[in-house]
């Protein structure tokens, strides 16, 4: 490609420890489609004749046929990168011609290209993918009824709450994931055609008809940062370690209370393995692997970060070095969210066993001091009454609404009969009434909201 400049042959260890084509063949169907366009726009300035036109077009789509046919024929130790590959076949096939393919651009537009197309498909496959994961938990959240469990802050057994109110935290979570998703895909979603090697394209082309041929919004303003840019894809690692990190607190608790200590769900036997030691044994490991690899897809961000830290305008070669980072994140996420989803689909909750934790450990404690604030006492002094209770029930091996009365009313005069209807399960529950609140019926219209935003988040995404 440039071997007129060089009067010796490179280092042959250098050449191949230099090429990319290993792993940026990935992007060959981004690379056939961008220079379809470029083509296109090579003959609508008069470069390309008619003819040769159809010669290309003809030998780039017949390329991604034969490679389609037979991967293997991606095993080539000829060719540089993606666009060496695509150049070295397209002159194989058609002649001389194919080298007109090159006029008018340079691979920093092309790679700049085909890593926006590469990541912009990335960003719709993965977000598909997380909108059936999101749909899981609503569907469960909606399965699970008035089911009640126990909620925790520091690990440790706090109130109780709607089943379904727990999950659609999750479906909370993930629903801010897709829209950061959709955020990172309007940056990534400008066209470089046309910028050339750093100053702009030698040649008139139509920089709007390329960027709309591709389905980009439009063309990249300017074209020594096109070149130069790898902003996008940090933000879409960084949107991918955030979801990362959510799938991996999201397993961290499956597995927890998959737990005897806790047994809330039972693991789905599909997704788990055994030990080869221990025949009573049976490992989430769906779920550790899930953990696992959220701090792969963490390290590739950081890795991107780190490689572009300190590069000077515009394109230099390190910036090979973030292709691989970005691969390997996206196709590890684009992995895992089709398994997590079918084992959240399937998977046992004891909704008995939540039941009866959620009714222990004296849960019901700030609805009682809810209780005596209804009946006049300032909050704090409320507090301290019932943590005396609290005490008491201890001592006494039992729960607060075990309490006789008269021994209530030896803390705090103002409890009364009334009292034990108002701590109990349903009741603590409902007085939870406000929006974003565990009320059964305000969980039940919080799932009626996470299905709208799902149907909205679908008809954006085919929009």
């Amino acid at each position: 490609m440039w071997s007129g400049r060089f009067r010796q042959r490179l280092d042959q260890a250098f050449e191949s420890w230099q090429r990319s084509f290993p792993f940026d063949c990935r992007l060959l169907e981004c690379e056939l489609e961008s220079s379809a366009v470029h083509a296109r726009a090579l003959a609508r300035v008069g470069v390309l004749a008619p003819e040769e036109l159809e010669a290309v077009l003809s030998g780039l789509e017949q390329i991604g046929e034969r490679v389609a046919g037979d991967p293997e024929l991606l095993n080539n130790d000829e060719a540089e990168d993606v666009h060496h590959y695509v150049e070295i076949e397209l002159v194989r096939q058609i002649g001389d011609i194919g080298y007109k393919l090159h006029s008018g651009r340079s691979r920093n537009e092309q790679i700049a290209t085909d890593l926006r197309l590469y990541t912009r498909a990335a960003i719709d496959e993965i977000g598909a993918a997380l909108t059936e994961f999101i749909r899981a938990f609503v569907d469960r959240a909606e399965q699970a009824g008035d089911a009640a469990m126990p909620a925790y802050t520091h690990l440790q057994r706090a109130e109780p709450v709607v089943v379904g109110h727990w999950l659609l935290a999750y479906a909370e979570m993930l629903l801010r994931d897709r829209a950061r998703l959709e955020d990172c895909r309007k940056r990534t979603n400008l066209c470089p055609l046309g910028t050339a090697a750093v100053a702009g394209s030698t040649l008139p082309l139509d920089r709007e008809f390329m960027a709309q041929e591709l389905g980009f919004a439009a063309p990249t303003a300017n074209s020594i940062d096109a070149t130069a840019d790898r902003d996008f894809l940090i933000e879409f690692l960084s949107v991918l370690s955030l979801l990362a990190i959510h799938l991996s607190r999201w397993a961290e608790e499956m597995l927890l209370f998959a737990t005897q200590e806790y047994g809330f769900l039972h693991l789905p036997e599909a997704y788990s393995t055994g030990s080869s030691a221990m025949p009573q044994k049976m490992n989430g490991d769906l779920l550790e692997l899930v953990r696992g690899k959220s701090g792969r897809i963490i390290g590739q961000a950081t890795a991107l970060l780190v490689v572009t830290k300190g590069l000077p305008l515009a394109y230099n070669k390190d910036l090979q070095e973030t292709q691989e980072a970005v691969f390997d994140a996206a196709e590890t996420m684009v992995g895992v969210l089709p398994l997590i989803t079918k084992w959240m689909q399937t998977v046992e909750f004891d909704l008995e066993r939540m039941l009866q934790a959620a009714q222990s450990g004296s849960m019901n404690a700030l609805a009682a001091a809810t209780y005596l604030v209804r009946k006049g006492v300032p909050f704090r002094i409320a507090h301290e009454q019932v943590g005396k209770a609290v005490c008491l029930a201890l001592d006494r091996h039992c729960e607060l609404e075990q309490l006789k009365l008269d021994e209530l009313e030896q803390i705090d005069g103002h409890f009364a009969s009334d009292f034990y209807d108002f701590v109990k399960l349903e009741n603590v529950l409902a007085i939870h009434d406000l929006p974003g609140g565990t009320a059964p019926g305000r969980v039940r219209q919080a799932i009626a909201s996470a299905r709208k935003k799902l149907l909205e988040e679908e008809a954006h995404a085919h929009a």
